[in-house]
């Protein structure tokens, strides 16, 4: 049996470009306006930066709350209720089940189909109840 590696196109239509925002001046605007196929920029006039969450995502790092070294103020406790506002599972509620500190994710439970199933989430994708 032979594996065959193909290249899957994740955002049909659109240009991703990595650039520094204060070096996006209006060559760099003027450039991908005249890039072929290219109608118009999503939204405005000009492009609009992607923040690093959304990039992170899109880029399959799944520890962005670490590479951003966000520090929670109010710490997740067992047993406590929060809602997923982001993945699969967005506007659940469930408990949180285990807290792991140093790779910043939470366990929780969460009612499906009226049986509870544990999801393991990033402190980013849930929000305090």
């Amino acid at each position: 049996m032979v594996r065959k590696l193909s290249e899957r196109n994740i955002l049909p239509g659109y240009i991703l470009v990595e650039a520094d925002p204060k070096k996006f001046n209006g060559e760099v605007v003027q450039v991908l306006a005249n890039t072929p196929n290219v109608i118009h920029f999503l939204g405005k006039n000009e492009p609009i930066p992607m923040r690093d969450a959304e990039a992170n995502r899109l880029l399959g790092r799944v520890d962005d709350s670490q590479d951003a070294g966000e520090a929670l103020i109010e710490p997740f406790i067992v047993g406590e209720t929060v809602k997923i506002i982001d993945g699969p599972f967005s506007e659940f509620i469930g408990d949180v089940q285990e807290v792991n500190e140093e790779k910043k994710k939470l366990k929780v439970i969460v009612k499906i189909f009226g049986r509870g199933t544990e999801v393991e989430l990033s402190f980013v994708q849930v929000e305090k109840q």
